[in-house]
């Protein structure tokens, strides 16, 4: 009986698939066929039953089932004293971003928590800020990363990385100057990120305020896309100012009238993560925001 075998059960029994848990195992799903076959026949009973809505576990694979994972629960605490008394730290950490993410910051943040825990694999998963932010409070991320409007959840701690407004682009060619009145997005087709995320809150909120409706004729999960149809006229485009900026040979930017601003937020939840891995993530987050604030006190070199 290995080890691998045991992990291979309670993945296929807690996600009643053998696809699925080879997928959460990072392994083919044969490999998991074989290797809990050979479970089955090592002990002489049948561990798991096949059936048109997957796979679950037999009576006596239920019973193995807890074994399975007080064993694997006990291996966990002898790696975690002993990395303890090493001073080395293990596991995996969770990290949500917002779609469209090309922040060095968050790169540069990673790349810290890495170089000082090298043993702890780092997983990125992308959504809206929405859906990180309500995965984070659920406890399946550890730190997120998200665009934001109003106040977080309950139970979520925060810290502004930045603030920063967002302008209408045009094509370069029809761009006019002065800032465009909000009520004057009720007749012009839109092109914004997708809802969950921190610009089109943004915008969502401040329409409904000003009583207008907008009218989104398209979608795009990255900023660079909402420029390129704007460019080609597809439609007026909402993107951060310094996007607007860096891409000004193609479009025209206009701030809006009020003006509709959006923050870039790190997440986390206010007990913490439960994992070691999680919090020494935190803490690293943390010493970012720090440092990040102490750089915007100090003020640009002279």
């Amino acid at each position: 009986m290995e080890l691998h075998q045991l992990r291979y059960l309670v993945a296929v029994c807690e996600e009643g698939s053998y696809t699925r848990a080879a997928a959460r195992e990072h392994v083919a799903q044969p490999a998991v066929s074989a290797a809990l076959g050979g479970l089955e026949r090592e002990l002489g009973v049948t561990l798991l039953e096949r059936g048109r809505h997957g796979a679950r576990p037999t009576d006596a694979g239920r019973a193995v089932l807890a074994h399975a994972r007080a064993a694997l629960a006990a291996v966990a605490g002898a790696r975690h004293v002993a990395d303890e008394l090493t001073g080395l730290l293990r596991g995996r950490v969770q990290v949500g971003m917002v779609v469209g993410c090309t922040s060095e910051v968050l790169a540069d943040l990673l790349a810290d928590f890495t170089g000082a825990h090298p043993a702890v694999e780092v997983a990125l998963e992308e959504g809206g800020s929405d859906e990180l932010l309500a995965r984070l409070a659920g406890g399946e991320l550890d730190l997120a990363w998200v665009g934001r409007a109003g106040p977080p959840p309950a139970g979520i701690e925060t810290a502004v990385l930045y603030e920063e407004e967002q302008v209408a682009v045009v094509p370069a060619a029809e761009g006019q100057a002065g800032r465009l009145p909000l009520a004057g997005l009720a007749g012009r087709r839109l092109v914004a990120l997708p809802r969950g995320t921190g610009g089109r809150t943004a915008l969502d909120e401040a329409c409904a305020r000003a009583g207008v409706v907008p009218a989104v004729a398209c979608e795009a999960t990255g900023l660079e896309m909402v420029l390129r149809l704007a460019a080609r006229g597809l439609g007026t485009g909402l993107v951060p100012a310094s996007v607007a900026a860096a891409h000004g040979g193609a479009v025209a930017a206009r701030p809006l009238d009020p003006p509709v601003c959006s923050r870039i937020e790190l997440a986390w939840r206010a007990g913490g993560p439960a994992s070691p891995a999680g919090r020494a993530l935190v803490a690293v987050a943390r010493e970012h925001v720090a440092r990040s604030a102490r750089v915007s006190a100090a003020g640009p070199p002279a």
